[in-house]
């Protein structure tokens, strides 16, 4: 990735200051409560739920994901960037969506490098993408992918992933 310098820089300079933040600390703490027990079996049917919904009139499971206050806090983040990012969203320590700045193009993320190559990793842990075509956002984006460790414990409680004009960081 000819941008991971540029991405590296800007996750250390402007998304670590907000990354940690209470409001997203506890969407995923209170999210883990819930999907914890989860099977495989349930998670690919929420997931398959949601592929469904996109572009549906009815979402009864996207909403509550890009409509919470956590998902406000997202689009203020991007707001605040000035065009340097196209979307955030949160993970738990299924791979499941918390909260997203927009719709996704599906619930699950933990087959993804996004996923694996961060809270499967642990504290610390960084995934730069490559520079491709984004299917939900509809523009070329780089990702950059961190572990969320939760302050009062220091263990992994989930994943974020910030999609990055790269141009924009030029």
């Amino acid at each position: 990735n000819e941008y991971e310098s540029q991405m590296q820089a800007f996750l250390k300079s402007e998304v670590l200051v907000w990354a940690l933040s209470p409001t997203i600390i506890e969407a995923i703490d209170r999210q883990n409560t819930v999907t914890n027990s989860y099977s495989q079996s349930m998670i690919d049917q929420f997931d398959a739920a949601w592929r469904q919904e996109i572009g549906a009139p009815k979402t009864p499971t996207i909403t509550p994901i890009i409509s919470s206050e956590t998902a406000s806090f997202l689009r203020q983040q991007i707001g605040n960037s000035e065009g340097r990012i196209t979307e955030i969203f949160l993970m738990d320590a299924q791979g499941l969506n918390v909260a997203a700045s927009d719709v996704t193009s599906d619930y699950w993320q933990g087959d993804e490098e996004k996923f694996t190559e961060t809270y499967g990793r642990g504290i610390g842990a960084v995934h730069f993408g490559e520079v491709e075509f984004d299917e939900s956002t509809q523009r070329y984006q780089a990702q950059i992918s961190i572990t969320i460790v939760d302050p009062t414990t220091d263990k992994p409680i989930g994943a974020m992933t910030i999609g990055i004009d790269p141009e924009a960081l030029m």
